[in-house]
């Protein structure tokens, strides 16, 4: 049987590594998200200098529609599943829904009362 005590070293400094690059922060651009959109992908929360550029395509279509003159006071799930030309079939619109929802609790939209939504213009740390 082969000696175990050279796998063990490895190991050990693999976890030592692993430690240290998950211990130091990204000097280049601290706090910033660096993925590019994926579709499918998590919505990152609204940070400073991040844009929507980090949400994946089908997000930053929902805020298109949201940032829309036509949107005015607010937008229903329903009206953005038709601006994106999905079907009015409440599976669609309930896809619409958690997605603005998500939208809504990262930052990036609000829900000013039950079901209607708006893009946030200027983050919370821009205003204060």
């Amino acid at each position: 049987m082969a000696p175990r005590k050279p796998q063990l070293e490895r190991l050990g400094q693999a976890r030592e590594t692993v430690t240290e690059v998950l211990a130091e922060p990204d000097a280049e651009t601290p706090g910033r998200v660096q993925a590019a959109a994926v579709p499918g992908a998590t919505v990152p929360h609204r940070a400073e200098g991040v844009g929507a550029e980090v949400l994946a395509p089908e997000y930053q279509r929902i805020l298109a529609v949201l940032a829309s003159p036509e949107a005015g006071g607010g937008v229903r799930a329903k009206q953005i599943a038709l601006a994106l030309g999905e079907k009015a079939a409440p599976a669609r619109v309930e896809g619409v829904r958690s997605r603005l929802k998500r939208l809504a609790a990262r930052g990036w939209a609000a829900e000013t009362e039950p079901g209607l939504f708006i893009v946030v213009k200027e983050p919370a740390w821009a205003a204060a």
